[in-house]
């Protein structure tokens, strides 16, 4: 049996997300194509790599029927023009979908059973809604084990600020305004666009190209979110300013053994230090990422000041700044999603938890003063999953 390895992030990109629904970019493209186009597009970026090496392709979505179904990870693999004998999986766990394969697949690595492995998740949530189909045992709602709404994310959102009288609207608010200001700002320097794979679209009007995230608003202001409508309860505090809009999109990403990435001259982004996954109650999944961050945090023998950069799911605005709160951490940290989160780009459920590690691998390149790094989101049905990485940059003059 092998001993335990460590275990790198070699690579990452994704699709530019669109908005869900008819009018987005992506509502005439098949699921199944954006995950291929993304897979392609990673293996691009990889000229050198010997394809039959990858032992497994893992590819998560939350709604797993028609273009989502069939094992996408062999169906996938296969389109993208992968050597029949690489196996592939599909996985759910709802929002951390993509999270939970590049950790198990990396746990796999580190255990010496694979040496290469690809994880990614894809969601098409104008084709498949969250929960379309499904048929929640009638026992979780009847012997009141989880509230008939708690699969309702806005609704547990709002719980948020009922049990924290101090996470108000409008630090809500000024939260979503700076997600919008700073991806924009992000995209007028370059930093989001490299890791970006252009996806052929086409709608009523003909062909298009997408290049760029389609839900993006930096002309955010707090007086145009003060008066947005509270759809998931009369006078309440969470609006579509302060939420993920309903998106489109593919994340992909190779993981490696150090030794193998060696060998092959594939060079290492990220190096994994650990993971966690966590529960909480549904109704309140927002703050699933405490404690699978607490867990993560003292397997790892870190503390949170040890993390120079966060990368959070911004699921709902409220969500994150439960995190912080917790954590002591100011609502304007600058280790906090520096380039903005999901309120602006968008949240397609099962690919995001790559997206966080793209977005954390880029930044690592520009801060050898940050060691330590971590990407962290909720999931539904009362669940956080939490994954600490290590800068190889890291420059221990410049930094702690």
């Amino acid at each position: 049996m092998s001993t335990q390895r460590d275990v790198v992030f070699v690579d990452g990109v994704r699709t530019p997300f669109g908005r869900a629904g008819e009018k987005g970019m992506y509502w005439g493209t098949r699921a199944d194509d954006l995950a291929v186009k993304a897979l392609q597009g990673l293996l691009e970026r990889q000229p050198d790599l010997p394809l039959d090496r990858i032992d497994d392709v893992g590819i998560a979505a939350t709604t797993q029927q028609g273009d989502q179904g069939l094992t996408l990870g062999r169906t996938v693999a296969i389109l993208a023009g992968l050597p029949v004998t690489v196996p592939g999986f599909a996985l759910d766990r709802m929002c951390a979908g993509a999270m939970t394969v590049a950790a198990f697949s990396a746990a796999a690595i580190g255990a010496g059973q694979y040496d290469l492995a690809v994880a990614g998740g894809v969601e098409h949530m104008g084709r498949h809604p969250i929960g379309l189909d499904s048929d929640p045992n009638p026992r979780f709602v009847s012997e009141k084990i989880v509230s008939p709404d708690a699969l309702n994310m806005g609704v547990t959102a709002e719980r948020l600020h009922d049990r924290f009288p101090e996470l108000t609207k409008e630090r809500a608010d000024r939260f979503g305004m700076r997600s919008q200001q700073k991806v924009q700002e992000a995209y007028d320097r370059g930093d989001i666009q490299p890791d970006l794979v252009p996806v052929a679209f086409r709608t009523a009007e003909g062909w298009g190209l997408a290049t760029e995230d389609e839900g993006r608003r930096p002309e955010t202001t707090l007086e145009g979110l003060a008066g947005l409508k509270t759809p998931f309860r009369p006078h309440g505090r969470v609006t579509a300013g302060t939420s993920s809009p309903l998106t489109d999109g593919a994340t992909m990403s190779l993981l490696a053994g150090s030794d193998t990435a060696a060998e092959l001259g594939l060079t290492a982004k990220m190096r994994l230090v650990g993971f966690a996954f966590a529960g909480v109650q549904a109704e309140v999944m927002g703050l699933g990422p405490v404690p699978s961050t607490e867990k993560a945090l003292k397997r790892a023998g870190l503390g949170i000041d040890d993390i120079g950069l966060f990368e959070l799911n911004e699921a709902f605005a409220v969500q994150v700044l439960s995190f912080t709160d917790h954590f002591g951490l100011a609502d304007d940290d600058p280790r906090v999603n520096p380039w903005g989160g999901a309120i602006a780009v968008g949240h397609p459920l099962a690919a995001s938890g790559v997206r966080l590690m793209i977005q954390l691998a880029r930044q690592f390149e520009q801060r050898p003063d940050v060691r330590y790094g971590l990407t962290a989101m909720c999931v539904g049905l009362g669940q956080g999953g939490t994954v600490i990485w290590e800068n190889p940059n890291f420059d221990g003059k410049k930094g702690k």
